[in-house]
């Protein structure tokens, strides 16, 4: 497949979440959350767990309906999406494959719904996915720390569990090293509404949500597609909330397609500026006209196809970072927690180790959890 056609593909999935969310039921009786007890409703599903942080990871619009006359909603073995899945859990939960063990659901979508976009994805999408992280957390996680990661419908849908869960969950919720809100808007309002929630403002804290949306500075405000209210904003190259321009030269590296359309690391492409008062991401760097020839469906200047590719590196280094912070802040109440381990002796993570974790030379047959 060519690049410009490979893009386009993965660029129409992933903004079809901008003008919908999820369907609805059209039974008089109330829907059912998907199986996640079966392994065929998982996208990654680690054979092993061999690091002491897991990633639980939702990804952005992946099918597209082509008949009109269809519900805007895919059901859970839609062919399409379990096609085009692991196309964007490729360029973007990747960056955290070093961090954590990766667990992410399959879950059912919308498309195009035509009204009540928010109140849709809080819907079906929402109800599975709340009941995989439910399965995750007492089949899978075992007590470790984990972060959450998303983009775009993805993204929505984890500003609902947050909200949601979370708030239900407040064990659960003192696990989370960080809530990666990407591709979606975090707004004042939102976080009003949730006084447990917290967004990022620096690059240590944890227990926080972080969110961008990237887009060229000559977009005209008000016309992004993308944008739902006014977010609150970071920056994925200093992890400030400053106004100060991030170089290329400050940033880690980026993730971009070759001529081929294969993606693979490069040097840093985008620069980032935060601009409050719009509530974006600004990326001065980027080839606004090759991008908008591959991206075209969201407008120009757009950049929300590669809110991950751009920062990826970035990405991956600050989640490495923010776990290393909880494992040491918590280091006095964590222990073995790997089935099977009994009888082995406590485990403090300490400064030393959370060095080495950061660094990707920790232990990795040994999981952790914060005592309750």
């Amino acid at each position: 497949m060519s690049l410009k056609n490979g893009l386009l593909l993965i660029i129409a999935l992933w903004a079809s979440f901008t003008f919908v969310a999820c369907g609805y039921d059209n039974s008089n009786s109330a829907p059912q959350a998907t199986d996640y007890s079966q392994a065929a409703h998982w996208l990654s599903l680690p054979s092993s767990v061999k690091k002491e942080v897991d990633v639980f990871y939702l990804y952005p619009t992946a099918w597209q309906s082509v008949d009109e006359s269809n519900p805007h909603i895919c059901e859970i073995d839609d062919a399409s999406m379990l096609k085009n899945a692991p196309a964007a859990f490729a360029r973007q939960a990747t960056a955290f494959e070093t961090v954590g063990n990766i667990y992410a659901p399959y879950y059912r979508q919308d498309d195009m719904s035509p009204i009540d976009r928010e109140k849709v994805i809080a819907g079906i999408p929402t109800l599975d996915a709340v009941a995989a992280f439910d399965y995750y957390i007492k089949h899978y996680n075992n007590g470790r720390p984990f972060i959450l990661a998303g983009h775009s419908q993805g993204s929505n849908v984890l500003c609902n569990l947050l909200a949601g869960y979370m708030k239900d969950n407040p064990d659960v919720y003192k696990k989370m090293v960080a809530a990666y809100v990407i591709g979606y808007s975090v707004t004042d309002t939102y976080l009003a509404n949730n006084p447990h929630l917290k967004f990022a403002e620096g690059p240590d804290d944890t227990g926080v949500i972080i969110s961008y949306n990237t887009q060229a500075p000559d977009v005209v405000p008000g016309t992004n597609p993308v944008l739902s209210g006014l977010g609150l904003v970071i920056n994925p190259i200093t992890w400030t909330r400053e106004e100060t321009l991030a170089t290329t030269a400050e940033g880690l590296g980026s993730l971009m397609p070759n001529a081929s359309g294969v993606f693979s690391r490069v040097a840093q492409y985008g620069d980032a500026r935060v601009d409050k008062d719009n509530g974006v991401l600004i990326c001065s760097t980027a080839d606004e006209d090759a991008l908008f020839r591959l991206s075209g469906a969201l407008g120009r200047g757009v950049y929300h196809s590669f809110d991950y590719p751009f920062y990826y590196y970035n990405l991956r280094a600050n989640a490495a970072n923010r776990a290393a912070k909880f494992l040491s802040n918590n280091h006095d109440h964590v222990r073995c927690a790997r089935q099977g381990c009994a009888g082995r002796e406590q485990i403090k993570i300490g400064n030393k180790h959370a060095e080495a974790y950061e660094s990707g030379s920790a232990t990795n047959n040994i999981n952790i959890v914060t005592s309750q």
